[in-house]
């Protein structure tokens, strides 16, 4: 193999390691917090049972997700490397917007609150388009496209986004709620977006001493196993 080649494959192995360490870090919390999402729906709109069974269907989108992703990692056999909330999306919007980490929110308040869970509905409404404009830029990106299984997830995600966000568009709209996003919180997922980006996603993949994950992430869920749903076919 040539210099040239081998450098180029290198820094694609490397790119998509780190990527698909994101996301699975992204997904795995996605779908866990959108526990909390579900409380609080179930509390506030216990008669609206299309809106409650769009967040279940999201919820298990994104574990459907997540699933996809460790099986990428388990047939290329290694762990994904070791990410925190500092690549997470949806953990520094709720931080900026309700200045509180996604696991200290209060459920209870947000329900008792019409402000707050309009504002809750409104941060994933944000959070689930800017991820189906991003899906949209990785399916045309050459590294991605290259690894066959990597390119599937990807368009499963893809083909599933639209209904991660438009049923908290419908219920903003239905209950005379503001769906169009405040000029701070486009500001607050710009920026995300650009730092993760432009900062945390480089400085990850020049970290060669970054350490894998010993255990995945659903690990307490399910035990050491690690189980759960079937994941969707590659």
């Amino acid at each position: 193999m040539y210099p040239g080649h081998f450098l180029a494959s290198a820094f694609r192995a490397r790119f998509l390691d780190v990527l698909a360490s994101i996301y699975i870090y992204n997904e795995h919390r996605g779908y866990t917090s959108l526990d909390r999402v579900l409380e609080a729906v179930r509390a506030r709109c216990p008669d609206d049972a299309e809106f409650i069974a769009d967040v279940e269907k999201h919820r298990s989108d994104e574990e459907k997700h997540y699933r996809m992703f460790k099986r990428w990692f388990e047939l290329r056999g290694t762990m994904p490397l070791e990410v925190d909330r500092t690549c997470g999306h949806i953990d520094h919007f709720i931080e900026t917007v309700f200045g509180c980490t996604i696991d200290e929110l209060d459920t209870a308040q947000i329900v008792m609150d019409g402000g707050q869970f309009e504002k809750l509905c409104r941060v994933i409404m944000i959070t689930e388009r800017r991820g189906m404009r991003q899906v949209e830029i990785l399916l045309e990106n050459v590294h991605i496209r290259s690894d066959r299984a990597l390119t599937r997830i990807f368009q499963v995600v893809e083909k599933d986004e639209p209904d991660h966000w438009m049923p908290y568009d419908r219920w903003l709209r239905a209950n005379g709620r503001r769906p169009k996003p405040r000029w701070r919180e486009l500001w607050a997922d710009y920026w995300i977006h650009k730092s993760l980006m432009l900062v945390k996603l480089p400085a990850i993949f020049v970290d060669r001493n970054r350490p894998r994950l010993s255990a995945w992430p659903d690990a307490a869920e399910h035990g050491p196993a690690g189980g759960g749903a079937t994941p969707a076919p590659l």
